[in-house]
């Protein structure tokens, strides 16, 4: 089955029987999956002051870039309705309640929303936190929306979570390695939970493009050039805080991010190249003559990605967070 651009449904319905076999694959099962609850002090016990003030006492070895970034991680899970919706904007992959695409995203939010909730808590309770700005930056953000240049593709939008939920995993659990470093062993165990998740959504996204491969190549190579030739942006990138202009704390964020090795430009290229891998760019066959050059922008890309990033200083620190007082 080789499929033309007016077919993406088609691929979509061919891959829908495959989907719904793996789903227990996938995705957890509610009743085996952790709940925030299970990292935080349980308000029940007579033990909850004595293990929040634990808590607090292990949250002041956090460096202020280690926080701001764990502040904005969790600004990013928090805006998870946005994510919601945007995915059953996709064309067909929402038809009715019980279709496979539709189980997957409903599953999918359900796992992620557990993200948000857990990082919230761990914030509020750790009194380094001006929470009400924190909550401002979070509204604004569901508020402002985001363009992730896919459009209604599903194509595209794959690519993006493949790349998206990759990136994310690394966050979350150099963060939890920092964390352990600091002494809040708690928060690392809390970040490496949230970054299994993330790893497990990243190698189902990259499945889906690996099948669309297998039946429409050419449409598919063509998606993933125009993603990497628009660059991948994290949903966040909207991000402020009251009083700043949309997108400027974002930035500030992510400098943090670069200082701490977080989340670096170099670490963009090695996802880049792992997909490459994954994908077998190289073994891709049944390709149009434009599908060939996007391959080999493509394959040329890392290369290109790693010159410039040599070039880019590391930000100083300069910038002064509304969300940390």
């Amino acid at each position: 089955m080789i499929a033309t651009v007016a077919s993406r449904a088609e691929v979509l319905q061919h891959l829908e029987p495959f989907l719904k076999a793996n789903l227990d694959g996938f995705l957890k099962k509610v009743d085996e999956s952790w709940q925030p609850s299970d990292y935080m002090p349980d308000p029940r016990s007579e033990s909850f002051f004595d293990e929040v003030k634990s808590l607090r006492e292990a949250a002041q070895g956090l460096s202020y870039d280690l926080l701001a970034v764990l502040i904005g991680d969790t600004i990013t899970e928090e805006a998870l309705p946005n994510y919601e919706a945007w995915f059953h904007q996709l064309d067909d992959m929402n038809k009715d309640h019980d279709n496979g695409w539709a189980q997957w995203i409903r599953g999918w939010t359900a796992e992620e929303n557990r993200h948000g909730d857990l990082l919230n808590r761990y914030l509020y309770l750790s009194g380094r936190v001006n929470m009400r700005e924190f909550e401002v930056s979070t509204q604004y953000l569901i508020n402002d929306g985001f363009d992730l240049g896919t459009a209604h593709d599903p194509y595209r939008a794959f690519v993006y979570t493949s790349y998206q939920e990759a990136a994310t995993n690394l966050s979350h659990r150099r963060v939890g390695t920092l964390a352990r470093k600091a002494g809040d062993a708690q928060l690392s165990k809390i970040c490496g939970m949230i970054a299994g998740d993330e790893a497990r959504h990243a190698r189902v996204y990259q499945t889906f493009v690996d099948k669309i491969f297998e039946v429409d190549p050419s449409e598919m190579m063509l998606a993933f050039e125009d993603m990497m030739r628009k660059k991948i942006v994290m949903p966040a990138h909207y991000m402020r805080e009251l009083g700043v202009e949309m997108g400027k704390t974002f930035g500030h964020f992510t400098d943090a991010a670069q200082r701490l090795g977080v989340y670096t430009s170099q670490d963009y290229t090695d996802i880049l190249e792992s997909l490459i891998n994954t994908w077998k760019l190289d073994q891709v066959t049944d390709l149009n003559g434009a599908a060939e050059k996007a391959r080999d922008y493509i394959m040329a890309l890392p290369n290109r990605l790693r010159r410039v990033a040599d070039r880019m200083p590391v930000p100083k620190l300069e910038y002064k967070f509304k969300w940390i007082e």
